[in-house]
């Protein structure tokens, strides 16, 4: 018993010896920037051994405060510099050669493979029929299996595989992930058999009879160029169908959320919004909108924006750095992970006045002029921007447009009272309650 005693007390010592030796030889650089002291294996995580789920986002910005807008933390043996001034930021995402995601994307690996989002849009004609179907299954599973991915990163002890298939958490991510992948071999087996089917199979867009390009589902696409698998191969197909179902859906339906709870505490912003619609839609208040009519909606696009920029949908992303990089007056080594926080970068006071206040007109031209061009980046910016960020734009405008000119949207929860989460995309963590009130 006394020699097990001294074996495990031996290891112990080794391990957090290493643990330090390691952070002082190879970190030596990050060590410089301001932070919470780092314990040995632990890193800084200890900050957060007790704050609940509800209660993150508001510990991290207490965080950001103190020592931000550039400053280090541990996950463990793992350094990250977190930055979020438009500088910084433009030092980052502008680099041709710091584009690689970081290795925290990797616990993304089981659920979207190395598709689009993870690699260095409801655009696959098939319905996630989230709104008549208020517990889908597919929706659940994605919350929850954004939860157990979160808690898995910012758990050090749960970051190595070895221990992670060994705990309950890791029986129910995989539990979630069938649901997952089941729903997305449905749609790509159900897509494929309508194609073999249908006696107007499409291969590449053709023209209609007025001699336009006809508009073909992204999914008939990845179809077109998996056939044979001469350049996706079914694996590969799964991954960017799982990866645009999810981001297709997921970013835009929160985003559309925090505009109708804004609107909700801003009637006289939701009366303009109105104005601009009667204006528009005069001739048949209930036809469906032309791109024409979208393109016209400037006013609730300036309602959006402000909407993303106090509450962007995915609220920081991360970057692996492969190259030495001078960020803020430090020295960011190579292999470092680099956190770029958005939700902070479009509440820096320097170019946002009362950066929290919901005011849609800080999109007019004129208050746009002379704003750092990377103070907004709610779809991140540089060569890994988003690709669907116009369409998503687009779709908010269509979904609000529709809801705004038939009802008067009222809030029933304060601003204050919402408890916000950020695992992987900003939400309330019990939803919003709404009245609609028809017009």
């Amino acid at each position: 018993m006394l020699d097990l005693t001294a074996l495990l007390l031996t290891v112990i010592v080794v391990a957090v010896s290493a643990s330090i030796i390691s952070r002082k030889w190879r970190w030596s650089q990050v060590e410089k920037l301001p932070g919470h002291v780092a314990l040995p294996l632990l890193g800084t995580t200890y900050v957060d051994f007790f704050t609940k789920r509800e209660d993150r986002i508001r510990s991290f910005d207490e965080v950001c405060k103190k020592f931000g807008p550039i400053f280090r933390i541990w996950l463990g043996p793992y350094p990250v510099v977190q930055i979020s001034k438009p500088e910084y930021m433009e030092k980052v995402l502008s680099s041709s050669e710091i584009i690689d995601k970081s290795h925290f994307y990797a616990f993304l690996y089981p659920w979207l493979g190395q598709g689009l989002l993870t690699s260095t849009e409801t655009a696959m004609g098939t319905s996630v029929n989230a709104q008549n179907q208020t517990q889908s299954a597919y929706v659940n599973a994605v919350n929850r299996i954004s939860e157990l991915t979160v808690e898995r990163m910012i758990n050090p002890w749960m970051q190595s595989d070895f221990i992670f298939e060994r705990t309950s958490s890791a029986k129910e991510y995989y539990d979630q992930l069938k649901i997952l992948h089941g729903f997305t071999k449905k749609v790509i087996a159900e897509r494929k058999s309508a194609r073999k089917t249908s006696e107007s199979q499409v291969k590449a867009p053709q023209d209609d009879d007025l001699g336009r390009k006809r508009r073909v589902a992204f999914l008939d696409l990845l179809l077109d160029a998996s056939e044979d698998g001469q350049k996706l191969d079914d694996q590969e197909l799964q991954e960017e169908v799982d990866t645009f179902m999810f981001e297709g859906h997921d970013t835009t339906s929160v985003a559309m959320s925090w505009v109708l709870v804004l609107l909700g505490h801003h009637p006289d912003i939701q009366e303009k919004i109105f104005a601009e619609q009667n204006d528009i839609f005069q001739d048949d208040p209930k036809r469906r909108p032309t791109t024409h009519d979208l393109n016209n909606m400037k006013y609730l696009e300036m309602v959006i924006k402000e909407a993303l920029r106090l509450y962007p949908s995915v609220p920081g992303v991360s970057r692996r750095v492969t190259k030495e990089i001078e960020v803020g007056g430090y020295t960011v080594p190579e292999g470092c992970t680099i956190l770029l926080n958005i939700r902070q970068t479009h509440r820096d006071a320097d170019q946002w006045p009362n950066p929290e206040r919901f005011d849609p007109d800080n999109f007019l031209p004129d208050r746009m002029q002379g704003r750092h061009p990377y103070a907004y980046v709610p779809f991140s910016a540089g060569p890994r921007n988003c690709i669907g960020q116009k369409f998503a734009i687009l779709e908010e405008k269509a979904v609000l447009s529709y809801v705004l000119r038939n009802f008067r949207v009222e809030t029933v929860d304060r601003l204050e009272d919402l408890k916000l989460i950020g695992e992987l995309v900003l939400r309330p963590m019990n939803g919003v309650n709404l009245r609609l009130r028809p017009r």
